[in-house]
């Protein structure tokens, strides 16, 4: 499938998702630098699609994207000063899971997807495929829109 048509498959499930859940809540906070966490899942969603067409994995598609949508489904600010985000990185892929879990029917795959995504960090590592997927899509997201303003300003971005 293009990369057109499966951020097109993207962004649709994301439409239906929103339109089902408090994933709109998403776009409300930011996640690294600039990134809402609404479009760094989109961001991460993206990415585990190219990783697992390029690499050729046999994947669930419909649960690859789903996972990577809802993988930050925390639904807070975790940059305001609350003693309850003081470990953010640590119990977030908790919380994510809960609340993903009462508003969906969540497969195994995508649960796993959610609640390992922090592997290394977290001490549990990814049972599945698509779960290694997005663990990895999620780190290579969260440097980009972590280090793409500072690239930005040192203009080095046009030299890579």
């Amino acid at each position: 499938m293009s990369v057109n048509r499966r951020k097109l498959q993207v962004l649709q499930l994301a439409e239906k998702l929103e339109g089902e859940s408090r994933l709109g809540m998403e776009r409300r906070y930011y996640q690294h630098g600039v990134t809402t966490i609404f479009q760094h899942s989109i961001n991460v969603a993206c990415v585990s699609c190219k990783i697992a067409e390029k690499y050729h994995l046999d994947v669930d598609y419909y649960a690859l994207i789903r996972g990577a949508l809802l993988h930050d489904y925390f639904l807070y600010d975790w940059h305001v000063k609350d003693r309850s985000h003081r470990f953010h990185g640590f119990t977030h892929p908790r919380r994510a899971l809960e609340n993903a879990d009462k508003e969906f029917q969540l497969t195994e795959t995508e649960r796993n997807m959610i609640y390992c995504h922090m592997f290394p960090l977290t001490p549990i590592p990814p049972s599945t495929k698509e779960a290694w997927i997005v663990c990895v899509a999620d780190k290579i997201c969260a440097l980009s829109e972590t280090m793409m303003p500072l690239l930005c300003r040192l203009k080095v971005y046009k030299t890579l």
